[in-house]
């Protein structure tokens, strides 16, 4: 398994993640998917700070709000 990690700074620091960071991961399966993700990402103006791991990520849930997503869940724009 495979892990693609970052943080959303759109949606850091109010509604659900006032006073924290959000942090978005997403589960892959194969290398080749974290790769796609993290492509997808770095196309994305609120991502920052994306990496790939194969350690499952855990933060602090006083300084964060994380949401994870499994690969096939996850709609176009995150798999072309």
């Amino acid at each position: 398994m495979f892990y693609v990690t970052m943080s959303d700074k759109f949606l850091s620091g109010w509604g659900k993640a006032e006073g924290k960071t959000a942090k978005f991961v997403v589960e892959c399966e194969t290398f080749e998917q974290a790769e796609t993700i993290q492509n997808n990402a770095r196309n994305r103006q609120e991502m920052k700070y994306i990496n790939i791991t194969t350690k499952k990520p855990y933060y602090n849930l006083s300084r964060y709000i994380t949401t994870i997503k499994k690969y096939d869940s996850l709609g176009n724009i995150w798999k072309k």
